[in-house]
């Protein structure tokens, strides 16, 4: 087949050409792609519960059809369901937002877009602790902002200081954008250490959006705080994002939200109306039902994600040249690979994160994330949000593609 010629027409958008593809959703496609082939691939990279939408939430929705909830609802979202989110906040977080403070997004990374495209001018900065959740920085560069990285470290347990977000901070820097339980990480910050955050920025006058999709996934004796709770001034600046694709096994669903100062919603409601009109009626139905329920599934739900945690984390600590922390949130394990870099494997050598996950994927059948796409090049993701019988295979497969190191 002939190769299509060259577009020939005007330059595309800078934004456009600044913006990369997202590494987990390339992994997961490679993965796929592979598959379609007919080799077996145990895919560690998509950031997704395994477990399905829980019956009544399904029902909520075909209910929905059923009435006919099926054309245009508000652009930000029925009513029900933002002074559900309100309500929500109250409940699980302290929270007083009046609805009118709610905006309902197709999920909570359209909710962080809208929000970044609400306060961002293009020059103004954004501080991202790495490691990040992909998107973050990518989100960043689309309103001509600059992402500005501040690096945090393992024996910190990948949390940002007081000190290494002032020492971000510049006369352009707009906003900080913060993640407990994180995502590649899942570090969970104590209520003392968002205290000190807060003061920051409060002091320094940012805005902070505060991704807190992994909330209900805490282990041991881990605690979700939203920063926003921490008092009257710092909510002032805070827009708080949420979603139901972690906690109600909703991604596909595609329903987020966010609240914060009213300006703020009010300028992301009106880039949202004019962007996608609404979000989905039905799952806003299925939503609406996901939040009034008594989370009955929940437990069961975090109790597993435990046991996998215990399980994938004992397995790497076997395997030569991987190291790993025991995360306190979500369902990622992110082990550090850079003692494998420069030795031989399978007679080749690999050099960063990127070329451990090639070379996982073809020589052990198991597609993890490198930690190039997530700021951090010592490190790669792994989800354990999957059954326990593909952790054990997986970590079998990396194993034995590993042996011959002593």
């Amino acid at each position: 087949m002939t190769k299509p010629p060259a577009a020939s027409g005007p330059a595309l958008a800078r934004r456009a050409l600044a913006v990369g593809e997202s590494v987990t959703l390339a992994v997961a496609e490679k993965a796929a792609r592979l598959r379609a082939q007919g080799i077996d691939i145990l895919s560690f990279a998509a950031g997704e519960p395994d477990f399905d939408t829980p019956e009544f939430i399904k029902k909520a929705a075909i209910e929905g059809l059923a009435k006919g909830h099926t054309k245009y609802t508000p652009s930000s979202g029925i009513a029900p369901l933002r002074a559900a989110v309100a309500e929500k906040f109250r409940r699980d977080q302290g929270l007083d937002y009046d609805p009118t403070q709610v905006l309902i997004s197709c999920g909570a990374k359209h909710a962080i877009y809208n929000a970044l495209h609400a306060i961002l001018d293009p020059d103004d900065e954004a501080v991202i602790a790495a490691p990040y959740w992909t998107s973050y920085p990518e989100m960043v560069k689309t309103t001509g902002a600059r992402p500005v990285i501040a690096q945090t470290s393992e024996a910190g347990g990948f949390k940002l200081t007081p000190a290494d977000l002032s020492a971000a901070i510049t006369q352009r820097t707009k906003v900080f954008i913060h993640c407990s339980p994180g995502n590649p990480t899942g570090a969970v910050y104590t209520r003392a250490e968002l205290e000190a955050l807060a003061g920051v920025a409060v002091d320094r006058g940012l805005y902070v959006i505060s991704d807190e999709v992994y909330e209900k996934l805490v282990y041991g004796n881990a605690t979700h705080v939203s920063i926003a709770s921490l008092g009257r001034e710092i909510a002032d600046l805070t827009i708080v994002v949420n979603s139901c694709s972690k906690t109600y096994a909703m991604t596909g669903w595609r329903i987020g939200y966010s609240a914060g100062p009213a300006d703020v919603i009010d300028a992301a409601a009106r880039i949202q109306s004019q962007a996608t009109s609404n979000p989905n009626s039905i799952a806003q139905d299925a939503a609406l039902a996901a939040l009034k329920s008594d989370h009955a599934f929940l437990p069961g739900w975090i109790a597993e994600y435990r046991k996998r945690r215990d399980t994938i984390v004992a397995k790497l600590r076997e395997i030569p040249g991987i190291s790993v922390s025991e995360p306190e949130g979500a369902f990622y394990v992110f082990p550090r690979v850079s003692d494998l870099y420069g030795r031989p494997l399978r007679g080749r050598t690999c050099r960063s994160s990127v070329e451990i996950a090639e070379f996982l994927l073809e020589e052990a059948r198991v597609a993890v994330v490198p930690g190039a796409g997530f700021g951090s090049d010592d490190h790669i993701r792994i989800s354990y949000a999957t059954s326990m019988e593909k952790i054990v295979k997986g970590m079998y497969r990396m194993a034995d593609a590993l042996s011959d190191l002593k």
